[in-house]
């Protein structure tokens, strides 16, 4: 008797805990997904802090810190806050060549292009064709006065099918030398 009901309690204690999971999971996709409808219509706090409860609820919770970076970074222009949110998901997930690539761009936008440039490697090392670390590292090649790294870059991002202004193009043909 006394090891049926051991039984059942244990059954009843498995049962309650897989069913707090499924909330929790359920719960922190509805922060995300809230907290992306707010960054979506520019509401930036209203996002991070729903992308900080779904944190909280999991905090290994990869697109949450992705997505965080996102509104600190593009939204906010917080760079520092957005270069440790994309840092925490690299951690969590090291193959997110997007990832690699956001906090390529915040380290651009804050002039500290060999960083930068270091992330869009790492991006495309993942990614091979992962058009757009390309061109970004081609633009930082071209803060840095590298025209002809930049040319090969951005003319590889346009081969991969990402759409180059014809000027871009033109002027760092130009810029390193290169005869048409």
């Amino acid at each position: 008797m006394r090891i049926y009901i051991l039984s059942i309690l244990v059954l009843a204690l498995i049962t309650t805990i897989a069913c707090a999971t499924t909330a929790v999971e359920k719960t922190k996709e509805v922060y995300l997904d809230r907290g992306n409808s707010y960054y979506r219509s520019g509401k930036y706090q209203r996002a991070i802090k729903d992308y900080n409860q779904a944190i909280h609820l999991d905090p290994k919770f990869t697109k949450a810190y992705y997505n965080r970076g996102l509104a600190y970074g593009k939204g906010k222009g917080q760079f520092d806050k957005a270069i440790s949110d994309y840092t925490k998901a690299i951690e969590l997930n090291p193959k997110d060549a997007m990832a690699y690539n956001n906090r390529g761009v915040t380290y651009k936008h804050k002039g500290q292009y060999d960083k930068a440039i270091a992330d869009y490697t790492k991006a495309i090392e993942i990614n091979p064709k992962y058009a757009l670390a390309y061109y970004s590292r081609g633009l930082a090649y071209q803060d840095k006065g590298e025209y002809d790294k930049a040319w090969e870059d951005v003319h590889k991002a346009q081969n991969l099918g990402f759409q180059v202004h014809p000027g871009v193009l033109e002027a760092l043909r130009e810029a390193s030398g290169r005869q048409k």
